[in-house]
């Protein structure tokens, strides 16, 4: 019995380990973040690959305080809790408590959830961000534009184009981050690098995020110019349009709508060589044939810097510019959009999981959530459960050892002829001192002795019945010792559940409390709560059917052990009755 509970211990203790991985022991701390391209989150139903995902973190989603002051110890991890990802910290505010992480999802997921962990709370960490290894080969030039002010906007990739020029001033509440603010008067010079240039038709891809502040004839949001051909990506009166100068057939597109001014919008064009479109907040707006010309030259965000131009310097803030040296898909500039806009459903914040003694991951999420009152009842089960326990161990080593005595001391009776006279002057109590049916023996043959003593060598009937009526009581007496304490059993298998629903049923009022006073209704508000109220009925149940098992092996025991001593009695009767019925003859005349 003893190993059976140790194997028990072992196998519970053992499944939490196993069933939720922890990526490594110095993160306390981490959160379950899932992205969600079911038909619930953002719908995506083609391939989008490699993709850098924004991570937005608020005091609604992330404890600042839980974490290093600059979030030096954020680390991400892939699904299987074991790959690492690279990540950058674009921003990291405590006081403000916004940040914005970027991290490079190797293959986003196709109209399913898939889920990442991000670990922190390690405030001895180091920084362990790398820009460049967030984005793929194929980004020629990415722009946060997170620098202080009046110093010009650094290159994110590898390329490491650092701008020429500053913009006008910074937006500290853009749409990601910090913003570049134009006030209509000039543009951000990009240097004219190799990693920027293109052959005529080559694949290109320009994205940005544009907040215009008032309509404006032709303004100027992205514009590389080389000789007499160019590339325009701009707003005409708030209406994004591209223009391909010194190209095939020199294409323009134009959206069918204005985008409302003092709001982000996020337009991307992209070209294969063969057709040009223009994308608004994720969705196609135009397409045409034609293909981009060569150009190797400078580019400006903003502004043209040619003289003369028919464009106007752009007014407004830009965020998170972006040039590619290939053709994104549709998919991935609208799981862009869809993750970088201010609400999105694709990215779904998990609770704070913690590492806990008994476990973590999913255990260490429920037991986090547990409230005062179920750790109460659960508190109570457990002191049951010990009970219940104990109770099981001595019963069951008490019985083991009454009857393997008692087959010891029935062995020894038949031995010596079953005669109770004989045998009480051969008979050695140390050696049968855990047998009950030595007991009830002795219980017989001290009546025989005291009457001996007194001169009685025959019994009548009546005496015979004195000895059976004082082996009976000392036979009810070992079946109340067999029984002692099987009670706990009982209020275990029947209390046990009871107590456990009652732990639950509180935890779930109290749950669907908080969510009413909270005013939030959703599955991640509702899920943690409830788990953790079933828990107390899982350790009812827990205390209830080991109980309920033991219980039962113990009754059948102890009948078969009550059982033997009945026997015992009729044939220890029955013996000294013949006895003393053959003593009692008359000797026949000779």
């Amino acid at each position: 019995m003893r190993s059976l509970l140790m194997v028990l211990v072992l196998a519970i203790a053992a499944i939490p380990a196993a069933a939720n991985a922890w990526w490594q022991k110095d993160w306390p701390l981490r959160k379950e973040i899932t992205l969600d391209a079911s038909s619930k989150g953002g719908n995506i139903l083609q391939p989008a690959g490699r993709i850098p995902v924004l991570i937005r973190l608020h005091t609604g989603n992330f404890t600042f305080t839980d974490a290093s002051k600059n979030g030096d110890d954020l680390r991400f991890v892939a699904e299987d809790d074991k790959t690492p990802l690279a990540f950058h910290v674009e921003s990291f505010d405590p006081l403000l408590g916004v940040a914005a992480v970027w991290v490079d999802v190797p293959q986003f997921p196709v109209g399913a959830a898939k889920k990442i962990w991000m670990y922190y709370g390690n405030k001895k960490a180091v920084p362990a961000g790398d820009a460049a290894a967030t984005f793929d080969a194929d980004y020629a030039l990415v722009y946060h534009f997170d620098g202080p002010a009046g110093s010009p906007p650094l290159d994110s990739t590898a390329n490491h184009v650092t701008a020429l020029t500053t913009p006008g001033g910074v937006d500290e509440a853009s749409v990601i981050g910090k913003g570049a603010k134009f006030n209509g008067a000039g543009g951000v010079s990009i240097p004219a690098a190799p990693s920027l240039a293109a052959a005529a038709g080559a694949p290109f891809t320009f994205s940005a995020w544009v907040k215009s502040s008032a309509p404006r004839p032709r303004e100027a949001i992205y514009v590389r110019r080389d000789g007499a051909s160019a590339t325009v990506v701009g707003l005409d009166s708030g209406v994004p349009f591209v223009e391909i100068r010194g190209g095939s057939g020199a294409p323009r597109l134009t959206a069918n709508q204005p985008v409302a001014p003092g709001q982000w919008t996020h337009i991307a064009v992209t070209a294969d060589g063969k057709v040009i479109t223009l994308y608004v907040n994720g969705h196609q707006a135009a397409t045409v044939p034609g293909a981009l010309p060569a150009s190797s030259g400078a580019a400006e965000l903003g502004a043209d810097s040619a003289t003369p131009s028919d464009l106007t310097p752009f007014a407004g803030v830009l965020d998170e510019a972006r040039i590619s040296k290939t053709t994104r898909s549709a998919t991935l500039v609208q799981v862009d959009a869809s993750t970088q806009g201010a609400e999105s459903r694709l990215v779904v914040y998990g609770d704070a999981q913690k590492q806990a003694g008994i476990g973590f991951g999913t255990l260490g999420l429920i037991v986090t959530h547990v409230d005062l009152p179920a750790w109460c009842i659960i508190g109570l089960l457990g002191l049951l459960a010990i009970g219940s326990w104990w109770v099981m161990y001595v019963k069951i080593d008490y019985v083991n050892q009454v009857d393997r005595s008692n087959d010891r001391f029935l062995a020894f009776f038949h031995e010596h002829g079953g005669d109770p006279v004989a045998l009480n002057a051969q008979i050695e109590p140390r050696r049968f001192a855990a047998s009950s049916l030595y007991r009830i023996y002795h219980a017989g043959a001290e009546e025989m002795s005291r009457r001996s003593k007194r001169g009685q060598g025959t019994m009548s009937e009546q005496g015979v019945e004195v000895v059976r009526s004082l082996m009976n009581t000392r036979l009810v007496r070992e079946n109340q010792r067999l029984s002692s304490a099987l009670v706990v059993l009982t209020i275990a298998i029947s209390g046990g559940p009871f107590l456990g629903l009652l732990g639950t049923v509180v935890g779930v009022m109290i749950t669907f409390a908080d969510i009413a006073a909270a005013g939030d209704v959703n599955i991640n508000a509702i899920a943690p709560g409830i788990s953790a109220a079933l828990l107390a009925t899982i350790a009812g149940l827990a205390v209830a059917i080991p109980a309920l098992f033991a219980y039962n092996y113990i009754l059948l025991r102890n009948k078969n052990v009550s059982a033997n001593m009945l026997v015992f009695v009729d044939e220890f009767v029955t013996r000294i009755s013949e006895l003393h019925r053959d003593n009692d003859r008359p000797v026949a005349a000779e």
